[in-house]
């Protein structure tokens, strides 16, 4: 959500950090396959070419990356942090400490994550809704 915003590099950079979201407790599921493929469709075929799809060796050099950004850079990448922690219906505790931490570095207010967090859920229900009127 809203990717195309941010610069190749920091898109460049979200992909590695994203990444290391899903390998804190493992091989990624299905759902958050899906969610890469899809953010990565995002971000541009420029960028999918550009992309190892490794982790990086250093995950502080990422996040000191985007500590260093302006705050909508900061909100569209723990935004879609998120996403990929929510949509599916398993609670990670995990990845939520992971989350926890990526907005402690760059500064999000509890309030602003609050705010965030009903993005992803209007986005769920949204999804959830639209089924529902075309499966009947």
């Amino acid at each position: 959500m809203l990717l195309s915003l941010l610069t190749r590099k920091e898109k460049l950079k979200f992909l590695d950090l994203v990444m290391h979201m899903v390998a804190v407790d493992g091989e990624p599921t299905e759902i958050e396959q899906r969610l890469l493929n899809i953010m990565l469709a995002e971000v541009g075929d420029g960028i999918i070419k550009e992309y190892t799809y490794t982790l990086s060796k250093d995950l502080v050099e990422t996040v000191d990356y985007f500590k260093q950004a302006n705050p909508s850079v900061k909100n569209i990448v723990y935004l879609n942090l998120l996403k990929v922690t929510m949509m599916d219906d398993f609670y990670n505790t995990t990845e939520h400490i992971f989350l926890e931490d990526m907005r402690i570095e760059f500064s999000i207010s509890d309030l602003k994550k609050k705010q965030l967090m009903r993005l992803v859920y209007n986005e769920r229900d949204l999804r959830e809704r639209a089924k529902r009127v075309v499966s009947n």
